[in-house]
């Protein structure tokens, strides 16, 4: 009888093949068996975002943008921007091009802009208010990073009215 296994898709050319023992199994198939389970992603844990260069990408989110570095690994580096971690990595073909929206999380959106323009981060616009909310107003700014993903400051300040 050959060992029973659960294969992950990443979506590359590297699935994530796991043995499963025979219980761990069972419980498995009963899981993916049961349509009427409540089930909702919640929390992103990780994000990645293609590079042409490492080392420069590197050296832009770690020591202008500063976010916490935390790794690197062949063609890959690895920074803690809040509960996500961000991964930033060689493509893994030609042709690959893939691209998300990062927006930053900041209390001040001013300051951090005034912060970033000292560091020669160019932006395609000031902060701009983009959502009067009952609570709190929504502003974003945004900018690129070396390989020309879109990135964004993000701040909700409470409304005082």
């Amino acid at each position: 009888m050959a060992a029973a296994a659960a294969t992950f898709r990443t979506g590359g050319e590297h699935d994530i093949v796991l043995p499963v023992a025979g219980s761990a199994r069972r419980s498995q198939e009963a899981a993916m068996s049961t349509s009427n389970t409540a089930f909702g992603l919640s929390a992103i844990g990780q994000v990645a975002l293609t590079t042409r260069d490492v080392a420069t990408a590197v050296a832009f989110y770690r020591d202008t943008l500063g976010v916490p570095f935390l790794f690197e690994a062949p063609g890959m580096a690895f920074f803690q921007a809040g509960d996500v971690r961000l991964m930033l990595g060689l493509p893994e073909n030609d042709t690959q091009r893939f691209s998300s929206i990062l927006y930053f999380r900041v209390s001040d959106i001013n300051a951090a802009f005034a912060q970033l323009r000292e560091r020669e981060v160019e932006f395609t616009h000031e902060p701009r208010l983009i959502h009067r909310g009952q609570k709190a107003d929504l502003w974003l700014a945004f900018f690129h990073d070396p390989d020309q993903h879109t990135l964004a400051l993000m701040s909700e300040v409470p409304r005082r009215d």
